[in-house]
């Protein structure tokens, strides 16, 4: 019997894994008539609702109101409870929920440890409102302050919320405005009343029956909309539902470990949040954010499809109007005026986090594969890494490298001396990065699912025994991570003691933490699962990931007595999740399409508050043809997370195994990334301080460019670099749109090329097109070492990219690169200003009278100017009042054909003081 047992198990992982590496199979994961929450809300119609806001008032800062149904003839319901928040910057918090006064049968789940306590302590506390009719309405409607230029509104009948700018009364956003919402309430099961769902063999037994929640949001002066990642489609979300529109499915937020996804598709994948961004020319910017971890669809409805409905908005400007429908939770909604695009995410990224600042080395090169096979193979490939004089800094090994699937283990057979493995990576200023996952290995012999089983640490079944699934260890049961306690018990994991094996150099990757199910409905956990308060995975499901990321990113900071920052990477993504590490677009194939498609799913992150993300360079399925492989390295050289990874099923794609030229051409597109960590770095800074992405779309720069409003093939890292992807095989030009306002100078001649046009760019194998935007200085480090820890004390280049008015302005940011000393103000802030012939360089971090200090002894060598219209022979430095030379030099120090471009050689100043540099 066990035998047999053994051979179906066997069968099972064969299957999965055979299953892993074929197509996507869309009749294993429910469309929107599959889903009759999804179903029930896009039936409904305009004017659906029926709800009024009575006994308004302000109570405790906040406005409160009643819902209740506008006529008596409704359906008896109980009163929902509204309540309305302002927030400094402009950010309006809109909660509705049933009336616990009134004993609903539980109490509905509210998404813990996402909104940041900075955020609550800069509410306003609202003193007053003030009534005014709207319209024809018949009764007046509640008026409130919500910051400088703009105000909410309460509407009462037809309830309604919105913001609208204070000159003018001009709409941003509104809640409700075709009176789609729609709250069903908790209730006690009758007698008869069958409540199951079923799809496919799976039965789901809802024991609190429907408790889904459905309402429009428009926005107004919009002519895109963007925003609710993780999907691989376009940056700009097509409509989906209304006239012209094929049909279509909602954009799906329900996180799944979807193999080998569709490129072009609205199928949700790894990760949920529900935030979206809309930008138009006429309005600017504005943002809706729903915190909620259920189950969510939400179309974007087609222009005239309310046609035929008697509703009336205003139209005097562009409009895009959206349907928000999710199985369970409360409305905890967030609306952001702008009006810029920074501004937006601002204001996103103060209520859920920014960005964590990842260590230096994190921003660098890293090399990944299901997997290396044992030490000998890793001691080889870090080897070759030098022997071809290609930097990296983080080796990673996958599933294989442990006991049998067993996390926080060796196989001893394959990996006899970790600590000396890793020893010997950190020589060079290496890094290695294991895989942890939340399946735990149900083994009686296995400590961890002991101790687990012992404290009752696992998710539960609906029946209230330990929920027990199929992943990668085979019968596998998944910790709470809901639950506070477990998380603290799950970070102590991570403790040299504990993770035997483990060094300092050693950091985390989280998989599958959707969590996958192999032989789960829709591969993951059954939504009447039983979490920590009785909470119902349907509730939690979307956030699941997020807790097990946050407990993981928390265990490498006791481990290191919370000196070291961790680097934790994630699959599962959530809101929030930027404030515990980096995330990846996952399981992609090496096709040219998905290549295309990593753009705009990065950009959408970024937009989305996830800063630290990338896709994996190659494809994780198949094998790439060189040429597809060595684009992607170009093109993945500037992505925030810039690593390589692969199935094991694939062939092996080090960068040395596809001949010489291929390799000096990888070789190259990683040198470019190790040139440029320091602006990386100075970007990761800004989006650890204001939320503004490292990767950006154009539009964020050019917000009144209509032409960059769909463009999703290029992009700007920071404001000073614009990046065109090559997505077709053989190509010998490339179309690329210069935003208009200056000119640009392209990156491998220093060539200028003019803004506001789109150009046929002749393009080489050598390089993708990159541009730098004249007025802007950008940081370099042009010598290469083994790794990025290896180039703390080099000197800098400052490339100074001048304007038409002979001007140029950019930062530098630098700290120690791996410790929370910055947050105490331990770090350099330099500004460079180039203005009437003289550079300046000035400090703008605050002082830090009594706090932690950085200094650094690095030197800047060379200064390059782009556009500089006259002939100068030298520079006089001040104070130091010495004078450098200026002639023509290279503009890159290892291409043997390199340009020339004129160069102040060695002016030898320090980074960390104040000069100035005029050129003479």
């Amino acid at each position: 019997m066990r035998s047999r047992v053994y051979l179906l198990f066997v069968y099972l992982l064969l299957f999965l894994s055979s299953s892993s590496v074929s197509s996507w199979k869309r009749d294993e994961f429910r469309n929107c008539n599959q889903t009759p929450f999804c179903k029930r809300a896009r039936s409904r119609k305009p004017g659906f609702s029926s709800l009024i806001a009575t006994h308004v008032s302000i109570s405790d800062g906040d406005l409160i109101a009643k819902l209740i149904p506008r006529n008596e003839k409704d359906p008896v319901v109980n009163p929902l409870i509204l309540t309305l928040s302002a927030y400094q910057d402009g950010v309006l918090r809109l909660k509705i929920d049933e009336d616990p006064s009134l004993d609903p049968p539980k109490k509905r789940f509210e998404v813990p440890d996402v909104i940041v306590p900075e955020f609550l302590n800069k509410k306003l506390w609202l003193q007053r409102l003030s009534e005014e009719v709207i319209g024809g309405d018949s009764g007046p409607s509640s008026v409130v302050y919500l910051s400088e230029g703009f105000e909410a509104v309460l509407r009462h009948d037809p309830f309604e919320v919105y913001v609208r700018e204070k000159e003018g009364g001009k709409r941003v956003v509104s809640f409700n405005s075709h009176g789609l919402f729609d709250f069903e309430q908790l209730r006690v099961k009758k007698e008869g009343e069958d409540w199951e769902e079923r799809f496919r063999s799976h039965t789901d037994t809802r024991p609190y029956g429907p408790q889904s929640i459905s309402f429009d949001v428009s926005f107004y002066g919009a002519d895109f909309v963007y925003g609710i990642p993780e999907r691989a489609t376009s940056l700009a979300l097509k409509p989906t539902k209304g006239p012209g529109v094929e049909e279509s499915e909602p954009y799906r937020l329900f996180n799944l470990d979807v193999f080998e996804y569709l490129h072009d598709s609205p199928f949700g994948l790894y990760g949920s949040i529900p935030f979206m961004i809309s930008h138009g020319k006429t309005r600017g910017t504005s943002g809706f954010f729903w915190l909620n971890a259920a189950e969510m669809q939400i179309d974007v409805l087609g222009s005239g499809w309310d046609a035929e409905e008697s509703i009336g908005l205003p139209s005097d400007r562009n409009r895009i109007d959206t349907l928000w429908m999710s199985e369970a939770g409360v409305v905890d909604a967030f609306f952001f005026v702008g009006p810029g695009p920074k501004d937006v995410v601002r204001q996103y990224t103060s209520v859920t986090g920014t960005q964590a600042l990842p260590q230096f080395f994190a921003t660098a090169y890293h090399q990944c594969r299901w997997n290396y096979r044992d030490e000998e193979d890793v001691a080889q490939v870090d080897l070759k890494f030098d022997e071809h004089d290609i930097p990296y800094d983080v080796l990673w090994l996958d599933i294989e490298h442990t006991d049998g699937k067993r996390y926080f283990t060796w196989d001893r057979v394959l990996f006899p001396t970790p600590e000396e493995m890793q020893k010997k990576l950190a020589a060079k200023g290496r890094h290695m990065v294991t895989i942890v996952d939340p399946h735990i290995k149900r083994d009686e012999s296995f400590h961890l699912h002991k101790e687990a089983t012992e404290k009752g640490y696992y998710v539960k079944e609906a029946s209230g025994k330990d929920y027990e699934g199929w992943c990668w260890p085979g019968s596998s049961s998944y910790p709470d991570m809901l639950n506070p306690e477990i998380r603290s018990w799950w970070t102590d994991k991570f403790s040299y003691e504990n993770y035997v094996g483990s060094t300092p150099s050693l950091y985390i990757w989280n998989d599958m933490n959707e969590p996958s199910v192999f032989n789960g409905p829709e591969v993951t956990m059954p939504r009447d699962a039983l979490h920590y308060g009785g909470v119902e995975h349907r509730e939690v499901h979307n956030a699941y990931g997020y807790y097990f990321h946050m407990a993981t990113a928390d265990g490498l900071v006791k481990r290191g007595n919370g000196k070291d920052r961790p680097f934790v990477l994630s699959r599962a993504v959530f809101p929030g999740s930027q404030r515990h590490g980096a995330i990846w677009t996952g399981d992609n194939t090496a096709e040219w399409e998905h290549l295309r498609v990593s753009v705009p799913m990065i950009l959408t992150l970024g937009l989305s508050g996830v800063a630290f993300s990338g896709a994996d360079v190659g494809g994780f399925f198949g094998n790439p043809e060189p040429e597809l492989l060595v684009r992607w390295y170009q093109l993945g050289a500037y992505y925030p997370f810039f690593r390589a990874h692969a199935h094991q099923d694939t062939k092996r794609r080090e960068p040395w195994l596809f001949g010489e030229r291929n390799t000096e051409l990888i070789r190259e597109a990683i040198h470019v990334r190790y040139m440029l960590l320091p602006y990386f770095y100075t970007l990761f800074r800004e989006a650890n301080t204001s939320g503004v992405p490292v990767m950006r779309p154009l539009w964020m720069e050019f917000p009144a460019d209509e032409a960059t409003f769909s463009n999703d093939e290029a992009f700007m890292v920071g404001s000073s670099l614009l990046v065109q992807g090559i997505f077709t095989e053989r190509a010998k030009h490339a179309s690329v749109y210069l935003p208009s306002g200056q000119s640009w100078y392209y990156l491998s001649s220093g060539t200028t090329y003019k803004g506001g046009t789109t150009h046929k760019i002749q393009v080489s194998e050598d390089s993708i097109p990159a541009f730098q935007r004249a007025g802007t200085i950008m940081p370099r480090k042009d010598r290469f070492r083994r790794s990025s820890t290896q180039m703390a004390n080099d000197p800098y280049t400052l490339v100074i990219a001048l304007n038409s008015t002979q001007e140029a302005e950019g930062e530098l940011y630098a700290d120690d690169g791996k410790s929370f000393e910055f947050a105490q103000g331990a770090y350099l802030h330099r500004h460079f200003v180039f203005s009437d012939g003289k550079l300046t360089s000035s400090n703008v971090a605050p002082y830090a009278s009594g706090k932690s200090q950085f200094s650094s002894g690095c030197n800047i060598e060379r200064i390059v100017l782009l556009g500089y219209s006259g002939r100068p022979k030298s520079a006089l430095i001040e104070p130091a009042n010495h004078k450098a030379d200026i002639e023509m030099g290279p503009l890159y120090l290892r291409t043997g054909s390199s340009p020339t471009v004129l160069t102040i050689r060695k002016p030898n100043v320090r980074i960390e003081d104040d000069w100035t540099i005029r050129v003479m």
